[in-house]
């Protein structure tokens, strides 16, 4: 169950702090006072993708964090596969801080994504927006539906495998299925391609090799004048004065001259020595680098036309040499597939086959479980909107087959006939805003009874529902909140009489500025409220009488049905 729920700067909300408890929570409160941010923070802890717009005005983030007790056994797998564990009280807290350019998951204080929440948010709650009402008029919906209540999950991902093979599969058979002359033309480009980069016959790196070149050899008379004043500086051909080879030469003679008498000297005649000994080496290097940077023009032309034909090969094949490589290894292995088109056709038809055959048998699995729980669901529904004003409705599962697709062979489209005597029609074609939202919720009890552990959000779900109609939505929630918790958004006093919690959403204004708090009420607090949603701001003193009695009169059915 949601144990606790803290909201902080988002939309209207500036902070609020709400305590929750077991069976039937309902929030009551003036249109616009913020109801809807309150649902929306609880899809901010599930995961779900959240505005950033909803950040309070003049605030830099918002955060949504709730408490969580009494978790199912699914719930507890689910946090041991994702690494998460829950406190030593058994409570798991989840926080969701929303920024402008970010948004921060947390599981138990630890970082976690949006995908995990949407996960864990499954086996937590099951929320009933205002939307799903408009979903359920959709008979792709449906289906959804069928696969819930028949549990179809496993089933239905291991067929999707199987479709995804076969869709795969189908496609290689249609590419090698080509026409002849649609063949031919591609082998004979895959062919001019290939022949080119191989012809070519690039290297990785050999661009950057032969730019340097390039550049070495547009420069080669400036290299050699520099490389021929250097030697000249280092060891003169011509000339009376001495170079700075010879200049060397004789200081270390000098200086071992010396050393024969000043012992402390023999470590630096040393040292010239080697130093002679290095610029002769240096002026053999010199020589040599020399007689290299003599080009001849016909080089240089040399060097040009291949960086220009890699370049052609770059501009059709790929952004670097690299890339021109792994598409010359893509084509070959294309038009070896093409050159053997016949057995790879013969081959891929035979896979389709066998894929076919799978697919096909993992589908009709699925119809058997659909078809069976079809009529299962509709009978567990019939069940539950005759609790809800609806003594003579009938509803049936329209199934219709079809080729196969992404979640099997099967169309499903519910159908109702509110009153005795009509046919089963589809949902959207005659039944009222009231019956929608009877029907939907007739579903949500249906489907989650098993899962006594998920807390169930009803966000106005009696929309369009009045009069008696509106007391046995009020007495059903009650009776289902016996077994799990409940949440519940509405604006009628009669399924806010039914409430263990009332808790009271009102907006107020300071400093020019919309506030939203959330005050849990009791005695005559709630009386207030009732009477306020019965006659509007002017509460007379017969509005007080009668939610009074409303009040009263809903505690002694709950009891009843106890």
């Amino acid at each position: 169950m949601l144990k606790s729920l803290y909201i902080e700067n988002l939309a209207v909300i500036s902070r609020a702090d709400i305590e929750l408890q077991k069976g039937l929570n309902v929030f009551t409160g003036e249109t616009g006072a913020g109801k809807t941010v309150l649902i929306g923070a609880i899809s901010a802890v599930l995961g779900q993708r959240m505005p950033k717009d909803l950040i309070r005005t003049g605030e830099t983030r918002a955060q949504v964090s709730a408490v969580f007790t009494d978790l199912s056994d699914t719930a507890q797998k689910l946090l041991d596969e994702y690494g998460y564990e829950p406190d030593e009280d058994g409570s798991l807290l989840i926080t969701r801080v929303i920024r402008p350019d970010s948004t921060e998951c947390r599981v138990g204080g630890r970082p976690a994504t949006a995908a995990v929440l949407r996960a864990l948010g499954g086996e937590l709650i099951d929320l009933h927006g205002q939307h799903d009402n408009t979903r359920l008029l959709s008979p792709e919906y449906h289906l959804s539906l069928v696969d819930q209540f028949a549990g179809t999950a496993e089933k239905l991902a291991s067929y999707g495998e199987s479709w995804k093979t076969l869709t795969r599969l189908r496609a290689e058979l249609k590419k090698c299925s080509m026409d002849e002359g649609e063949r031919a033309r591609r082998i004979d480009l895959l062919q001019y391609q290939v022949q080119e980069i191989e012809e070519a016959d690039p290297a990785p790196g050999e661009e950057e090799e032969l730019s340097a070149q390039r550049r070495l050899m547009r420069n080669a008379s400036r290299v050699a004048e520099a490389l021929g004043e250097a030697k000249e500086l280092l060891s003169p051909e011509y000339g009376e004065q001495a170079g700075v080879e010879d200049q060397f030469s004789s200081l270390a003679a000098a200086v071992s001259e010396a050393a024969r008498f000043i012992p402390e000297l023999e470590a630096a005649a040393g040292r010239l020595t080697d130093i002679t000994y290095e610029l002769e080496e240096l002026g053999r290097d010199l020589a040599d680098y020399q007689e290299s940077v003599d080009f001849s023009p016909r080089q240089l032309d040399a060097v040009e036309e291949r960086l220009s034909l890699l370049h052609t090969l770059k501009t059709k094949y790929g952004p670097d040499i690299e890339a021109v490589l792994a598409y010359a290894k893509k084509a070959r292995a294309e038009l070896e597939a093409l050159m053997d088109t016949d057995n790879r056709r013969e081959r891929l038809q035979k896979a389709v086959q066998a894929a076919q055959a799978e697919a096909q048998k993992k589908a009709d699995e699925l119809s058997a479980l659909r078809e069976k729980a079809a009529g299962e669901l509709a009978a567990a529904v019939e069940g539950e909107l005759r609790d809800l004003e609806m003594p003579g409705v009938r509803l049936s599962v329209r199934r219709e087959r079809q080729a196969l697709g992404p979640l099997g062979q099967d169309s499903m489209e519910l159908l109702i006939s509110p009153n005795p005597g009509e046919p089963p029609k589809p949902l959207h074609k005659i039944a009222s805003g009231g019956e929608i939202s009877r029907v939907m919720l007739s579903l949500k009890n249906v489907l989650t009874s098993a899962r006594a552990h998920v807390a169930s959000i009803f966000d106005e779900v009696d929309t369009g529902v009045s009069g008696r109609a509106a007391d046995k939505i009020g007495r059903k929630l009650a009776e289902v909140s016996r077994y799990r918790q409940v949440l519940c958004v509405t604006h009628l006093a009669q399924v806010a009489a039914y409430a263990g919690q009332h808790l009271y959403i009102c907006k107020s204004t300071r400093d020019g500025r919309a506030f939203t708090e959330v005050h849990p009420l009791e005695g005559d607090g709630r009386v207030k409220e009732l009477a306020r949603i019965i006659s509007g701001d002017h509460v007379t003193q017969a509005a007080l009488l009668n939610a009074g009695e409303m009040i009263a009169e809903a505690r002694r059915k709950a009891e009843q049905s106890e």
